[in-house]
């Protein structure tokens, strides 16, 4: 009966500590980034789209995918992209839209999901 318990609880904590691991996620850090924030459907497309009229489009495309709720990206100078995920992305991109195409700064925690760097933030400057 005594060894059955121990093995109970030994497997319970092992489940718990696989659960936190996975959920949370992966290296985590915290960062500040600085760059265009781009609608990251188009700019997937075509890496021209970084304005919010894109190339052969003509009309305010950008801030209508990330009203969609298409996915909205920072693009810092050195080219490298990362997926802004958090409350600034909640409620189809309501706190990023009107900063489509202008130059942002970002502070929150970095991962990579998939094979893309995701910052999640509250805020931006």
């Amino acid at each position: 009966m005594r060894k059955s318990a121990v093995l109970l609880s030994a497997a319970l904590l092992l489940a718990t500590l696989l659960l936190a691991t996975f959920a949370l996620p992966a290296f985590a850090e915290t960062k500040t980034v600085t760059g265009k924030l781009v609608d990251l459907a188009c700019y997937g497309q075509n890496k021209e789209n970084t304005e919010n009229a894109h190339k052969g489009k003509g009309y305010d495309c950008g801030k209508a995918c990330a009203r969609e709720g298409f996915p909205v990206g920072i693009l810092t100078s050195d080219g490298k992209v990362y997926q802004v995920s958090g409350d600034l992305a909640a409620h189809a991109n309501a706190k990023l839209v009107p900063h489509i195409a202008e130059t942002v700064t970002i502070t929150g925690d970095v991962s990579e999901k998939g094979g893309i760097a995701v910052i999640t933030s509250n805020e931006l400057k």
